[in-house]
């Protein structure tokens, strides 16, 4: 077990013990434990015991309960809870916003036991005469499980990025010399995914015998198609097709519904079957090539029959890392930490940006903190040369619109990620403004994560985009596309439009940790997606221009 799975088994316990009106210091206990297993360097599998329990908010006790999950892959204690609460209430914790005292309420007052049996009895408006809830959080939790429902059986795009690329590394093992591609949304890179798609170029009988329990358990077969899952339990589809045929099959595998009916309609008539690469079939239209990534919408089409097909960012072109945390806020790593390890993976600088000190649940930097961090800057900027930190922050924007901190502290950062945090309850008027109020302020230089979305967990609050990135281009502020997978926000459809009015998108990793830097790959795909372009990109910069930028 990883140390982020031994975490959440901590993490279910205390909410299941909630559920349960259990001792609150116990169910503290293991809420701590999971805010500190999740961060933990070292894995746990390495660790004795001993030094298991001597990690902060650990302890002897919850040391033995992580050896049984080591052990056996199980917890006897979760068991207990899991055995005596139905497992649609289970389900329901996974529900953002929706916590276990409510889920409690509902479950005692109304008898309620599963995620359909909630959604019920809110369209039956009966949750407004219990303690706790009224009208308006009736009809927020409406939302937040028509949101869950719809998000079901779907995977980040970063969670079946790896396990597909290894089925098609072992697959190219069994049969080097046939044909063979990832497609479908996991080709075009989606932010979401509901399965792993590819193309082989052979028949069922050699198929069949590819695969085994490991690689993939076939579970259904249709004409030319295989379903299954992988040994991660994740879904596969495995489309089968004549060599001859390969090209002309990955094209129509690959695109969006939109995508190829556009391309249907503009080509009436023609015939693109029976091609060997994929290559002919742009060839024999005579259009460019068009990336898979762009093969969403009729633009990418547009793009192409206009010889206008961008050349399109990739992760080498990255030159700095924008927006990390450490230890001083609630990162895991340290400064010095985070700043040798983006030195060493070869970038040019660093972006430093802590939470401000309204984000106390984040261990905001209070002003004496932000001058001592400063220092620590200066130094590590001699010893580290020619890499440079660059000192900011992300400062959250306050309820009316206005940044953390005073002039005097605002004026002393390089630059300023401008963050809402706080208040997400908002309609779409109210967001626009408060950020608009923002991008206004003169010391912002980035919007960070412009609708504070959390992918298949939480929506991001309403805003008008266009006014949102009309007022960045007004003020020469930079939109961030946070790379987070569970983030990747500005929504990639919103890039064309940024990129009309010249705003520049800044592909930033958010990173709490050192191998959080890696996100930015995960940003760098959704950018792709919006046509971003590298001299588009804020941290495509070198370092001599990124300074030359912040001095504008």
């Amino acid at each position: 077990m990883t140390n982020k799975e031994i975490a959440k088994s901590f993490q279910l316990l205390g909410n299941i013990m909630e559920l349960h009106g259990e001792n609150p210091f116990k169910i503290r206990s293991y809420h701590s434990a999971y805010r500190n297993l999740r961060s933990l360097e070292k894995p746990l599998s390495e660790m004795e015991e001993g030094e298991i329990a001597g990690i902060k908010g650990v302890g002897k006790a919850i040391a033995g309960k992580i050896k049984e999950l080591l052990e056996t892959g199980l917890m006897q204690t979760l068991e207990k809870y899991k055995d005596k609460t139905p497992e649609g209430i289970q389900e329901m914790l996974n529900i953002k916003g929706f916590g276990p005292k409510k889920i409690m309420a509902v479950w005692q007052g109304l008898g309620v036991e599963s995620v359909g049996e909630l959604l019920y009895a809110v369209n039956e408006n009966r949750l407004v005469e219990l303690k706790g809830f009224g009208q308006k959080t009736q009809d927020e939790l409406k939302q937040k499980l028509e949101y869950y429902q719809k998000s079901k059986d779907k995977y980040h795009y970063a969670a079946l990025e790896g396990a597909a690329a290894t089925m098609v590394e072992k697959l190219k093992e069994k049969l080097p010399n046939v044909s063979m591609s990832l497609c479908g949304a996991i080709r075009r890179k989606d932010t979401i995914l509901d399965q792993i798609e590819i193309l082989l170029a052979t028949d069922r009988e050699n198929a069949i015998q590819l695969f085994d329990g490991d690689l993939l358990t076939i579970t259904q077969e249709e004409n030319n198609c295989l379903k299954g899952r992988n040994g991660e339990e994740q879904p596969v589809t495995i489309y089968l097709c004549e060599p001859t045929a390969f090209g002309s099959k990955l094209f129509r595998y690959t695109g969006h519904k939109d995508f190829l009916q556009a391309f249907v309609n503009t080509f009436p008539g023609q015939d693109f079957k029976g091609l060997s690469e994929e290559q002919q079939v742009f060839e024999q239209a005579k259009i460019q090539y068009i990336p898979p990534e762009l093969r969403e919408q009729e633009w990418g089409l547009q793009l192409a029959m206009n010889d206008n097909i961008p050349q399109l960012i990739t992760d080498q072109d990255i030159k700095g890392v924008l927006h990390m945390h450490t230890t001083y806020s609630d990162g895991a790593h340290t400064l010095k930490d985070m700043a040798t390890y983006a030195k060493e993976q070869g970038y040019e600088y660093l972006g430093l940006t802590d939470h401000s000190k309204s984000a106390f649940y984040a261990n905001g930097l209070q002003p004496e903190r932000v001058l001592q961090q400063m220092e620590e800057v200066d130094t590590l900027n001699k010893e580290l040369s020619p890499f440079k930190i660059f000192k900011g922050i992300e400062s959250d924007i306050l309820n009316d619109g206005s940044l953390d901190y005073e002039a005097d502290i605002l004026d002393r950062f390089d630059f300023i990620i401008a963050s809402v945090h706080s208040n997400l309850r908002m309609d779409e008027e109210k967001a626009t403004q408060r950020i608009i109020t923002a991008v206004e302020n003169p010391y912002t230089t980035i919007l960070g994560h412009p609708t504070g979305r959390l992918l298949l967990s939480r929506q991001g609050y309403p805003i008008d985009h266009k006014k949102v990135i009309d007022a960045c281009a007004a003020n020469g502020v930079a939109i961030e596309l946070n790379a987070n997978p569970w983030r990747l926000d500005l929504d990639w459809t919103w890039i064309p439009y940024a990129l009309e009015k010249g705003v520049l998108i800044s592909v930033n990793p958010d990173a709490h940790s050192k191998e959080g830097i890696h996100d930015i790959h995960f940003g760098v795909c959704a950018a792709r997606k919006g046509g971003l372009e590298v001299q588009q990109c804020l941290n495509s910069k070198s370092l001599a221009d990124f300074e030359t930028w912040l001095r504008r």
